[in-house]
């Protein structure tokens, strides 16, 4: 068997700092956000799953058929905590990175790439 690829995806760690609110609290909007920042880049949606705590905050899973997007909220920090993973071509976890960014647009933001394979160090 030959031996894979050495990156096989590229995983975005996107740190989000006072945000709208809305983004934080209402599940439906914060799916929207998500979902059509993945078709705006060309990913192709498979399924979202989200869930409201209570008293506050979200969770959710975006899956797409390059992987997924994930994202977690602490409204009363102002803050979201998003993961960017997709396989293939890594220009499209930059697509939905920015999509992200432009659909939230915090006041402060920070960005990871991190090359995900078996052959990495």
């Amino acid at each position: 068997m030959p031996a894979p690829p050495r990156e096989l995806g590229t995983h975005i760690l996107v740190e989000l700092n006072d945000c709208p609110e809305k983004l934080l609290v209402e599940k439906s909007a914060l799916q929207e956000a998500l979902v059509e920042s993945a078709n705006q880049a060309g990913a192709t949606v498979v399924k979202p799953v989200f869930h409201q705590f209570s008293p506050h905050g979200l969770s959710g899973v975006v899956v797409i058929a390059e992987s997924h997007i994930a994202v977690h909220t602490w409204p009363e920090y102002n803050y979201a905590a998003i993961d960017i993973f997709t396989c293939g071509d890594p220009d499209v976890a930059h697509r939905i990175q920015s999509e992200i960014e432009a659909r939230f647009a915090p006041a402060r933001s920070s960005v990871r790439v991190l090359s995900r394979g078996p052959n990495l160090p």
